[in-house]
Parts: structure tokens; sequence; C-alpha cells
């Protein structure tokens, strides 16, 4: 399985090299849609780590405590940001056309809109059970779930 941290690394990198802006938001919907689509592809995850069913959409904990000192949730993050030892190669050919499969179907759509989009899908939205809209949750999205939801998205095409 690949490091989450590579991967986020990696998306900043192609987000940056396509001229398009990343915030921690965006990276955060675009690191939950890359472990989505890979259990809904290959049965697997891509990285093994977990997604909560936050106010503003799936957040992966430890990303966001890589960050939380230094970025708020609308920050830039950049190039500059990314780890000293990050190299592509720290990731499989496989692992890299997977992401950048995800990033040419949602890197187009900024923070807030992922965020809307998180919201209307059933795998937050059933993590969120009867939370209100501004209510604090940390609840796991199932993963297993998720990989059965979009995978039923493909098939519905």
């Amino acid at each position: 399985m690949a490091d989450i941290n590579n991967v986020s690394d990696y998306i900043i990198v192609k987000t940056s090299e396509a001229g398009a802006s990343m915030n921690l938001l965006k990276l955060q919907k675009l690191l939950y849609y890359c472990e989505a689509w890979s259990q809904a592809f290959y049965d697997q995850p891509l990285t093994g780590e977990l997604f909560q069913a936050w106010v503003h959409g799936p957040v992966n904990r430890s990303v966001y405590d890589r960050y939380k000192d230094s970025k708020v949730l609308y920050s830039d993050v950049t190039v500059s940001d990314i780890n000293s030892s990050f190299r592509f190669e720290s990731l499989s050919e496989k692992e890299r056309a997977h992401i950048d499969s995800v990033l040419e179907a949602y890197g187009k759509y900024s923070g807030t809109e992922l965020e809307l989009m998180t919201h209307r899908e059933a795998p937050w939205v059933r993590a969120r059970g009867n939370c209100r809209s501004s209510e604090r949750c940390e609840e796991t999205i199932d993963p297993k779930f998720m990989g059965t939801y979009y995978r039923a998205r493909l098939q519905a095409q």
C-alpha cells in the first residue's frame, strides 16, 4: 500500500504542474476519492488510511495533523509544503496511474465543489448518521461501503 503522505505530495506536485490551485479542503477530498475509487476498481485500499465524516466532508486525520499547526482549511498548499524526501518513485506506476485518473476526473473542481459532491454521496452521509450539518462528527467512513457505493456508480453508467 502507498503511504498517504506520498500520495498527498504527489497530488500537490501534479496539481501544481497543471497550473491549478490547491488548498487543504481540496487535498483532503482528492485523497478521499483516490481511496474510494481504489476500493471500487481494485477492491483494495490505496493507502489503507481511514477517513472521518467531518462537517466539510471526508478528512484523513493524519493528513490533517500534518498541516494543523501551519495551515487552515482554505490555506494554499504548494510544492514548498511537500516532504523533502518525496520522490515519484515512492509510488508504483499503478498507484501513480490511479491517482492521475482521479485527478483527471476531480482535479478541475474546487475544494468547495468537492465538498458538496461528498455531501451528496452515501458513504459520507451514512457515516454522519443523525448528526446535524454543522455538528462535529469523527465517525469513520466505512472503506468497504465506499467501494460498494462507487462500484455501483460505475455499473450504473
